[in-house]
């Protein structure tokens, strides 16, 4: 059977992610947030850290569990209830957890951001989107017509986005930022894209969009932020030759 030692793995994705040097949420505790007896045989990746997820790695025989929302987003006590049966589960059946948000939302390579602008067929990518102290996204010029940009997104994610036209039909500068950034509407408008992919945001971004004569798409927040974990565990899979697999349990938001 396949082992990789969970200390060696967890340091590798300390130091590909630059896990130390990238600002965050006070709550997002990225990293290794809960180990195991030591080695890893089987990765699984998914977007979110709760009771489902866990069990359904628990499923997959994982001994490692690769998440973009980790466990702690707040207070983690007291261990009772649903908390308390989801810290046994991961204890009883030897499951680790990983972690990483802005990290792995910046990553040139491997980020949700990189990957969704891949699959977009964007090149050329620029840094766009300063949040806590650096970029975490990127921005493209193209030309794609807005029709075509969301025939784009929906294949990429599986999901028909929601869009604000509030901008050109033909996009030439386009900004992605996965997950929940539409409330930082304005910002990426200062940046100068006309276009503005991203997962969600709030209903007073509608008349803000149009205002300030930009598009926006909402791609899902969920759906935007599957690709970091899938391409983070596969590149721990072929470095480590340990088998992975993503468990996909999507919100629909």
């Amino acid at each position: 059977m396949p082992n990789a030692s969970l200390k060696t793995i967890a340091g590798y994705c300390d130091r590909i992610l630059r896990t130390a040097k990238i600002g965050d949420y006070d709550g997002a505790v990225n990293g290794l947030q809960a180990g195991n007896s030591g080695s890893v045989t089987r990765i699984a990746a998914a977007v979110d850290a709760s009771l489902a997820t866990v069990k359904l790695a628990i499923a997959a025989r994982a001994d490692l569990l690769i998440v973009h929302h980790g466990l702690f987003w707040s207070p983690a006590h007291p261990w009772t209830g649903k908390k308390y049966e989801l810290l046994r589960l991961l204890v009883e059946n030897n499951l680790a957890v990983y972690s990483s948000h802005l990290p792995l939302d910046a990553h040139p390579r491997l980020g949700n951001n990189a990957q969704l602008c891949a699959a977009l067929g964007l090149k050329n990518l620029q840094p766009f989107f300063v949040t806590h102290g650096q970029p975490i996204g990127f921005q493209s010029r193209a030309r794609i017509s807005r029709a075509e940009l969301a025939a784009r997104l929906a294949r990429a994610t599986g999901a028909k986005p929601r869009i604000i036209p509030g901008g050109p039909k033909i996009c030439r500068r386009i900004g992605v930022v996965t997950g929940g950034a539409g409330d930082g509407l304005n910002l990426a408008a200062a940046e100068g894209v006309d276009t503005f992919v991203t997962g969600e945001g709030p209903h007073w971004t509608y008349a803000l969009a149009e205002e300030l004569g930009i598009n926006v798409f909402y791609g899902g927040h969920y759906a935007t932020e599957t690709f970091g974990v899938k391409a983070l565990a596969a590149e721990l899979s072929k470095k480590f030759k340990v088998p992975w697999g993503f468990l996909d349990h999507p919100t629909g938001l």
